[in-house]
């Protein structure tokens, strides 16, 4: 059995069309956070829960649907004081290449930025040299992008960025 997904988009991007995709690829499409009370165990049942969320409750709801084994489309906006919780504690429910990161909105132009010279085979001190940066400052960006997309390496920041910016 496959392991459920977890899209984590930003608060304005179109969880209907991830989900459609989902769907298409045979989980069945739950809108809201209020799965069925029976089965306890959604991950037979290819379940994947689709909500904003709007705050700690319909959060901690969703983490619920997790644990369940339902899989997850959510809208979450990064600057809610308890995202970086929400996605730490759904990254402990699964290995870090399951949790898809935040959008490539969710970044900074000079995140985007370096992250694109990364992607295209520079070093951090060559994009920092590229960029007239001192080597901290480049390291530093590279630090925040690594915290937006939810990623602990830079590698991961820049496959998960080159993935997303992919999006239409």
């Amino acid at each position: 059995m496959a392991a459920p997904p977890y899209l984590v988009l930003g608060a304005g991007e179109d969880l209907d069309a991830a989900a459609a995709e989902l769907g298409r690829q045979g989980w069945r499409v739950h809108p809201g956070l209020a799965p069925p009370e029976e089965p306890w165990d959604l991950g037979p049942a290819r379940l994947v829960a689709v909500a904003p969320l709007p705050d700690l409750a319909a959060a901690q709801a969703a983490l619920l649907c997790a644990v369940r084994g339902a899989g997850l489309v959510v809208g979450l906006d990064p600057a809610a004081p308890w995202a970086a919780g929400f996605r730490a504690d759904l990254r402990s429910l699964a290995p870090a290449a399951e949790v898809a990161a935040a959008p490539a909105g969710d970044l900074s132009p000079d995140q985007r930025d370096i992250l694109d010279l990364l992607a295209a085979g520079n070093s951090i001190a060559q994009a920092a040299r590229l960029r007239f940066l001192s080597l901290r400052t480049a390291n530093r960006r590279v630090a925040d992008a690594r915290d937006a997309l939810g990623v602990a390496t830079t590698r991961e920041a820049v496959l998960a960025y080159v993935r997303l910016r992919g999006r239409p």
